[in-house]
């Protein structure tokens, strides 16, 4: 295993022992691909959604939000494609049984080729597999696989089935009566929820062309190959903009979406040189142009937000499957025309990007495991998490040294006085270094002790997680600290 590999594991490991992530249903032996956020997770998570929230509908005056029903009517996924196209290639082992997804199991044996020192034949099996993707060439495909004997990882066998397509969506039935129930799907992605209300957001908004539609909420796909942890599950969690634009602009505002969304993730102190954009070679049906924002995780370089140029395709097919007009009506005068614009279906530039694979970037960043050095020459290990205060979970530990001589009683009024403006954690329990090390471990980045010489001048010990620098302060600037801090 290898050293990327090696610190994977050990993330996985830390955010179950620290209540981030833990198996779904795990007391029955889990659920494949389905994972469940604990304390600190939960909160982790509704601080990246919040922090997205805030930058697409506060910060810009042209942006608003909706949260639509999971349920749609079934004819939406007809409409937008997904019933006939919303599938991936797929391969099986005829030996193990197991299936895999084309790219993955390519993908996976170009990682293994980059391992063994051969990256120059990994990158050129990679540009062909995309061409061949590009292309729909299934049979290409599968020569690709036979040729360079890429084996099944279970049966150590080449022995494939041809590839095809799998439909990706999840059905049930509604309805009370069986006879009477009609198929629906959970919603692969939150997308079309708000092209479907388009004109509601639009009108009762009062929004003008440019403008945009935010919203978060849970997407199912049936994964046939979910794997890496949280990085692909089947029950996910999306954060998109859909932006509404005048047809002919769309180039102008894909180049402003990707750069902007770059700097959102820069803007939270992550490195520059750990990001990278990859241009899509195979367009979806709906796009004309779309980029990936892919970051270096433990496993490699693999996206996080993806900006797409949808063109006019979802609000024309919806407006074609409804016998609904979803148009616009420009008053802004044609420079070329000198008229109005006009009645126009919009153009549309998304941004989308997975809360869940967010939260792993963001837990791949900060995990570290310091080693350090003791006054003796001996050395010790720190496993601490750097996460972005405006992020992490608990902004701020309250540590009476003592449980006794009234030191708990002035914790207790700190703690009164900084929990309304951000989370705050008190504990009493264990020798202060130990309590210091389990808040380094759960990314907290600011301890505060309160000891016998508080009694005497009110000051206070703060600590600072990244630099383990302690240093005595007035409880009064404790809570400004902080907030200075986290924005």
């Amino acid at each position: 295993m290898s050293i990327q590999e090696n610190r994977f594991q050990a993330i996985i490991s830390h955010a179950k022992e620290y209540g981030y992530v833990f198996a779904s249903s795990e007391i029955y032996d889990g659920l494949s691909a389905v994972y469940d956020y604990g304390p600190y997770g939960s909160e982790l998570k509704k601080n990246i959604r919040d922090y997205w929230w805030k930058s697409m509908t506060q910060l810009h005056e042209n942006i608003v939000g909706i949260d639509a029903a999971i349920f749609m009517h079934p004819t939406t996924w007809k409409a937008s494609g997904h019933v006939d196209n919303f599938s991936d290639p797929m391969i099986d082992n005829k030996d193990s049984k197991k299936r895999y997804r084309v790219d993955h199991l390519i993908e996976g044996y170009a990682d293994r080729l980059k391992e063994a020192g051969n990256k120059a034949k990994a990158d050129e099996l990679l540009q062909a597999m995309d061409a061949l993707l590009a292309k729909d060439d299934y049979a290409g495909l599968k020569s690709l696989i036979e040729d360079n004997k890429i084996a099944c990882q279970i049966s150590g066998t080449v022995n494939w089935t041809d590839i095809r397509q799998f439909n990706l969506m999840f059905s049930t039935q509604i309805g009370s009566v069986s006879e009477e129930s009609e198929t629906i799907y959970l919603r692969p992605e939150t997308a079309q929820g708000i092209f479907v209300n388009f004109l509601n957001v639009q009108k009762t908004a009062r929004m003008k062309v440019p403008f945009g539609i935010a919203q978060t909420g849970k997407a199912f796909r049936n994964e046939i190959v979910a794997r890496q942890f949280i990085f692909r599950m089947r029950e996910f969690e999306q954060m998109e903009m859909q932006f509404f634009i005048r047809p002919g602009t769309q180039k102008v505002w894909y180049e402003y979406w990707k750069q902007t969304r770059l700097a959102w993730h820069l803007g939270l102190g992550l490195p520059a040189d750990k990001y990278r954009f990859h241009d899509h070679v195979k367009l979806a049906h709906y796009a004309d142009a779309a980029v990936d924002i892919e970051y270096e995780f433990p496993i490699g370089f693999k996206e996080v937000e993806g900006i797409h140029s949808r063109t006019d395709f979802d609000l024309s097919q919806h407006q074609k499957y409804s016998n609904k007009k979803l148009q616009y009506f420009d008053n802004d005068i044609n420079e070329e025309t000198g008229k109005p614009y006009g009645n126009y279906v919009p153009y549309v530039i998304e941004t989308s990007i997975g809360l869940d694979r967010m939260f792993l970037l963001v837990l791949s960043h900060a995990y570290d495991e310091e080693v350090l050095t003791k006054e003796d020459g001996s050395t010790d290990t720190r496993t601490v998490m750097h996460i972005p205060p405006l992020l992490a979970p608990i902004k701020l530990a309250v540590l009476p040294l003592t449980k006794k001589d009234g030191l708990p009683e002035i914790a207790r009024a700190i703690m009164d006085e900084c929990k309304p403006a951000f989370r705050c954690f008190y504990e009493e329990k264990d020798q202060i270094g130990k309590r210091y090390r389990r808040q380094d471990a759960i990314g907290t980045p600011f301890c505060v002790t309160i000891d016998n010489q508080t009694k005497e001048d009110q000051t206070v010990t703060i600590r600072y997680r990244d630099s383990m620098l302690q240093e005595r302060i007035l409880i009064s600037e404790v809570k400004n600290i902080v907030l200075k801090a986290i924005g």
